[in-house]
């Protein structure tokens, strides 16, 4: 008499029926749909081209025009901008170091008032580097109004986010505006809305995301 291992499941047609026989088969030779099957609960949730706005619970400023045309012209075809009071660098360097724990690893663009301060989109591994890019443009803490950040995520998922970080706006804009374009995993996702969350105080009201 042959011994078989305990797991070992003895074939049926020794003693079973053909209902035994088939059953058997597909516990020793599964199909392709049970593998899927079996497969599913480890996939990997994605999100794919995420919208996050956000608004920044600071004091802010209604910009006024002394000339009464240029008023009555802004007003007339609603051209009229606020000014928020929050240090443009400083906010900048959070959502870098945000984006550097959701494990995005290049900054390709940094534009601050419509010139190009940074464009480095071939360099692999450089988005921690540019934090300090951003700490030594002193004009942004005089005269910056404006700043915009491409950042590149490239794993197995392929994702490249727009940051734009307005401090003179139009009154129903937002202050900071994220456009994630690809994939991502949905837990880098969430580590990096938290982590904004955190370093600017922020309430879940003043974040609108769209997936």
């Amino acid at each position: 008499m042959t011994n078989y291992a305990p797991e070992f499941k003895q074939p049926p047609w020794v003693i079973g029926s053909q209902k035994e026989v088939m059953e058997w088969i597909e516990a020793t030779h599964p199909t392709k749909k049970e593998k899927k099957k079996s497969g599913r609960g480890r996939e990997r949730k994605t999100l794919k081209n995420v919208h996050i706005q956000l608004d920044l619970d600071v004091e802010q400023t209604k910009i006024e025009f002394s000339n009464v045309f240029s008023r009555f012209f802004r007003k007339i075809f609603r051209a009229e901008k606020v000014e928020e009071h929050f240090d443009l660098g400083t906010i900048a360097e959070i959502i870098l170091r945000a984006l550097a724990k959701a494990k995005f690893r290049n900054t390709g663009k940094i534009i601050v008032d419509g010139t190009i301060v940074y464009n480095h989109p071939e360099v692999i591994s450089d988005l921690r580097k540019t934090i300090d890019v951003i700490r030594n443009l002193s004009n942004l803490k005089k005269e910056g109004k404006t700043i915009e950040i491409t950042a590149i995520l490239s794993d197995v998922e392929k994702c490249i986010a727009k940051i734009q970080i307005k401090k003179v706006h139009r009154p129903k804009e937002h202050s900071i505006d994220i456009m994630m374009r690809g994939e991502i995993k949905s837990e880098l996702y969430h580590t990096f809305v938290n982590y904004i969350y955190e370093k600017l105080g922020l309430q879940k009201e003043s974040l609108a995301n769209r997936i």
